[in-house]
């Protein structure tokens, strides 16, 4: 899936921000692990990622709010809490880590938005405190990850021979979307679709007509939580995307609702399902195809999503799609209004990218986003040839 011209994300120039990420990564993670009790180490540390068990376990993420697995943050104390956090923050910008935080505090204001109602089969359908911590191997082992994540957040991380070998699939999204405050308002996701309707809006007739996948939006990301992208993949609906299915019939009744008022709501068939699938190579218009300006929009738009990494790595990332030939190999596509407060989706595409972007549940005040990495999501390419190697 990588185009044999492009410079792998993989090159010696990402090397040291690599580096940097994973020592200040292991250093919180060690932190964190010490101040745990017995019991709680059980819940939070998995086998290594090399064993098959813990691999088929890390490769499960959502962004539903199920249980992700691993030690939820309210069975910790405070002290550990902050510990926590200090783990998730090694592995985001600050800006990334202000999203993240923020996503999180908005349970709070969803809760009452539903008017206190949602249960989920807890005490609180709504928890601050239920998004989960684990580590697969122990930090500063040769081979070792980390996974954090609870409703609309999915941050994963691997780290092999002291380097970050990758850093998604990496999941924020936001519900509301816009929150209305004193004075002002709050948008966590606001700039990811601001920037991307700049884009569709910049585009002439003949642009728009490659970059449009539907006239009306798809109701979710399309790659859903999948482990890998493939070629052909649709929307996976609401029943698929948590860990397992209820056993009680009224939580599945809610779940089988809010899938169909979201379907009732996009109108779409098998058919559109088909039309806004994942493709290789990609749908949409080519970088190669836009002018000067719409070609730096669409690198300030990867950025936004890129951007979440440590800054060293950010930069990086950045750096990388400054080369002209590696932004030539991505496409951008559009479903839905260009108008603001309309639902609408956007896929970012190429080799080693997968971005995809949809605002359409609640009145289009609910907003999912994803970056991927269609060839290394997970690092499973790097794992791959770790195994052939120990192999012979």
């Amino acid at each position: 899936m990588r185009a044999e011209s492009q410079p792998a994300l993989a090159s010696t120039t990402m090397v040291p921000a690599r580096e940097a990420a994973a020592t200040a990564m292991a250093g919180a993670a060690a932190a964190w692990l010490r101040s745990l009790a017995p019991e709680q180490v059980a819940v939070a540390l998995f086998d290594s990622p090399l064993t098959p068990g813990a691999e088929a376990e890390r490769l499960k993420w959502f962004y539903t709010p199920t249980d992700h697995g691993g030690l939820a943050i309210r069975n910790q104390t405070p002290h550990q809490q902050r510990l926590a956090m200090q783990l998730v923050a090694s592995g985001l910008s600050k800006a990334g880590y202000a999203t993240v935080a923020m996503v999180m505090g908005l349970e709070n204001i969803l809760d009452q938005v539903e008017g206190w109602q949602v249960n989920w089969g807890r005490q609180r359908g709504r928890d601050p405190g239920l998004y989960w911590l684990r580590l697969f191997g122990r930090p500063g082992d040769p081979t070792w990850a980390w996974r954090f994540g609870g409703h609309h957040i999915s941050l994963n991380n691997v780290i092999v021979a002291g380097r970050v070998v990758s850093t998604t699939p990496c999941f924020v999204g936001a519900d509301p979307a816009e929150t209305t405050l004193l004075g002002a308002s709050l948008r966590p996701l606001h700039g990811l679709e601001h920037s991307a309707r700049q884009l569709a809006s910049s585009l002439g007739a003949r642009q728009w007509r490659q970059a449009l996948l539907h006239g009306r939006a798809v109701s979710d990301i399309v790659s859903g939580n999948r482990p890998m992208v493939a070629h052909g993949d649709t929307m996976m609906h609401m029943q698929d995307l948590w860990r397992g299915r209820f056993a009680d019939p009224t939580l599945a009744g809610v779940v089988d609702d809010i899938d169909r008022r979201a379907e009732d709501g996009s109108g779409y068939t098998e058919r559109d399902h088909a039309a806004v699938a994942i493709s290789i190579p990609p749908k949409g218009l080519s970088a190669r195809d836009m002018g000067a300006d719409q070609r730096t929009d669409l690198r300030r738009l990867l950025a936004l999503y890129t951007g979440r990494a440590p800054e060293d790595l950010a930069d990086a990332y950045a750096a990388h799609y400054l080369t002209e030939s590696v932004l030539d190999e991505v496409h951008f596509s559009w479903a839905g209004s260009t108008d603001a407060g309309r639902p609408h989706y956007y896929r970012v595409q190429g080799p080693n990218v997968l971005i995809e972007y949809d605002n359409t549940q609640r009145a289009a005040n609910h907003a999912h986003s994803v970056w991927r990495d269609p060839v290394s999501d997970f690092g499973l390419d790097v794992l791959a040839e770790h195994r052939a190697r120990a192999a012979h």
